[in-house]
């Protein structure tokens, strides 16, 4: 299932939004309010982020600067839906990493289909990874080793996220501490070392012997990309019919 993030103030057009993209089967998260947006954007992690730019407390253009430049939510789709109908919005919108710009009022029919455009091509690969016995969803935030559910910690799942969609890529702890921990963090390089170690022991046969997450003496660690499975394209859904 994937799963858009909806940012609009307007309470109405939320709701309707919301129904209409549950209705057609995707799973739906977001906010009313543009602070914290790319908070939001790392905890659930969207296939798409819906954006409005006229927010009362936050500029969308300035949010949509800030997923791209964000490592970790550089590649999610982004549509602007605005009630700035000028050329140069438009291109400003677009300029700024926008995927597509839909003005107020619309259809809910045409917001639909061009969300679903921004999966044309994709597969499960943007929702759901594995590696021999190990699944990670990204929808649902639950990973699983041999069909069994793993308890793990909002930190764990990103890391581990992170890395097996990354495989093969050595990372340093730095880069991990950025990505996963952010720029505003009071962590040490060590902490990498300490959660690496603690998925080990969830994921690992042998945590001492590791197979999935691999040490690169001197720099970091990498995910075995030798055990990564190919994911099936998914199958789309319908559309709905309503205007705003």
């Amino acid at each position: 299932m994937r799963k858009v993030a909806v940012v609009e103030d307007d309470a109405d057009l939320y709701a309707l939004i919301k129904y209409n993209l549950e209705k057609e089967g995707f799973a739906v998260t977001g906010t009313q309010t543009g602070r914290g947006v790319v908070e939001l954007c790392r905890r659930d992690r969207p296939d798409l982020l819906l954006l409005d730019i006229m927010l009362p407390d936050s500029d969308g253009l300035e949010i949509c600067k800030a997923v791209r430049a964000h490592p970790e939510l550089a590649h999610i789709p982004i549509i602007f839906l605005t009630a700035r109908a000028s050329e140069t919005d438009r291109i400003v919108g677009l300029e700024l990493g926008a995927n597509d710009y839909i003005v107020k009022p619309f259809f809910v029919r045409e917001l639909i289909a061009r969300i679903k455009i921004q999966f044309r091509g994709q597969t499960n690969a943007t929702r759901v990874l594995k590696a021999a016995g190990l699944e990670l969803d990204r929808s649902s935030c639950q990973a699983k080793l041999e069909g069994n559910l793993l308890t793990l910690t909002a930190t764990e799942f990103r890391l581990l996220e992170f890395l097996m969609s990354r495989p093969g890529v050595v990372f340093s702890r730095e880069q991990l501490l950025d990505a996963v921990w952010g720029h505003d963090r009071a962590v040490t390089d060590r902490t990498v070392d300490v959660y690496v170690l603690r998925l080990r022991q969830k994921i690992e046969v042998d945590p001492a012997n590791p197979v999935f997450i691999r040490s690169v003496r001197g720099f970091g660690y990498s995910f075995n990309d030798s055990l990564v499975q190919v994911p099936e394209p998914e199958q789309p859904a319908s559309a709905a019919t309503a205007q705003w």
